[in-house]
């Protein structure tokens, strides 16, 4: 069985005016809309959807507020549906809708696996020149004015069943890459590809709930063309830009009106079968290696604030606060 990603994301939110407004501005197309569903793409058709928070044809949230009520996974083919079947069909809710494999995962979240409808897209990100390798040549690297996100890159949840949740997605195929032992497990679709495309959090008060949905962007420059560009309209830097030890990323993540947090990031390490899962202690300097609080204001083009972080209080930066 082969399962290849992010298919679909669909939100629960309060305001859809405010969050058609942040994914506009966030690069997304807006391909269809009501006066309650929004339903956006990125630039491999990969789903964004966006509903009122009381429609009654969405999963239940796992969490009160905006927050992610369903994600649908990529198969590649038919024959990767049958066995998707078959390692589903003992789990809570599960039942078919339209080719679309269903069921809720331990941690409450609604799931699903179909045939990929993401399109192949021929994009190229920017050459990097290192002291041994000049790769660009002649060309001077991109700026970017904004961001226009390539896919769904990966989803970060809470859970208070760490072991349990990441039973149910090792069963249907998924990998870790790396852990916090007994607080959180990288996770990715397949044997071989990036670092991850799930991190499932228990801290020690967790609840279910959402953390951030990752958006990847051609290369590092578009990372912080695309911050720049939000900060410009007006939206919050939770952290960033800065880089994730753990996968290698360079990352900065927005307040989402939709639901906890956006991100956009590049540069992911990719893994195969022969990558050995690392054990991680938990801590802010794991989090990030290095990162600017309050972002960059896109105007003045420097940092926008200094004012401590959580991470300055030494717990870890991805805790759930009050």
């Amino acid at each position: 069985m082969s399962i290849s990603g992010i298919d679909r994301v669909t939100f629960g939110v309060e305001d859809i005016a405010l969050s058609r407004k942040f994914f506009l501005d966030w690069g997304l197309k807006l391909v269809k809309e009501t006066g309650t569903a929004l339903d956006f793409e990125t630039l491999n058709g990969c789903e964004v959807f966006v509903r009122r928070s009381d429609d009654a044809a969405l999963p239940a949230a796992i969490e009160a507020g905006p927050t992610v009520r369903e994600v649908i996974w990529s198969a590649e083919s038919e024959a990767d549906i049958v066995a998707s079947r078959e390692k589903m069909r003992n789990a809570k809710g599960f039942h078919e809708d339209d080719g679309t494999l269903l069921c809720t995962d331990p941690n409450g979240l609604a799931v699903g696996v179909r045939v990929s409808r993401k399109r192949p897209i021929d994009i190229h990100g920017a050459q990097t020149n290192t002291w041994d390798k000049a790769s660009r040549v002649n060309a001077a690297s991109p700026i970017y004015e904004r961001a226009t996100p390539i896919e769904v890159g990966h989803v970060v949840f809470f859970t208070n069943k760490l072991e349990e949740t990441t039973k149910f997605y090792e069963d249907i195929g998924f990998c870790i890459s790396d852990r916090y032992p007994g607080r959180g497990h990288f996770l990715r679709t397949a044997p071989r590809g990036g670092h991850h495309d799930m991190f499932l959090l228990q801290t020690p008060d967790s609840k279910p709930g959402l953390n951030h949905v990752a958006f990847a962007v051609r290369d590092i420059h578009e990372v912080f063309g695309g911050g720049m560009h939000m900060s410009r309209c007006g939206w919050e830097t939770q952290l960033g830009p800065g880089k994730h030890p753990v996968s290698s990323a360079i990352f900065w993540y927005f307040k989402n009106p939709a639901g906890a947090l956006a991100e956009y990031y590049a540069d992911e390490d990719v893994v195969t079968e022969a990558w050995t899962p690392r054990d991680f202690e938990p801590g802010p300097d794991v989090f990030a290696e290095w990162a600017i609080a309050g972002g960059i204001d896109g105007k003045t083009r420097r940092q926008k604030s200094t004012a401590p972080t959580p991470a300055a209080d030494g717990k870890f930066i991805t805790e759930k606060r009050s």
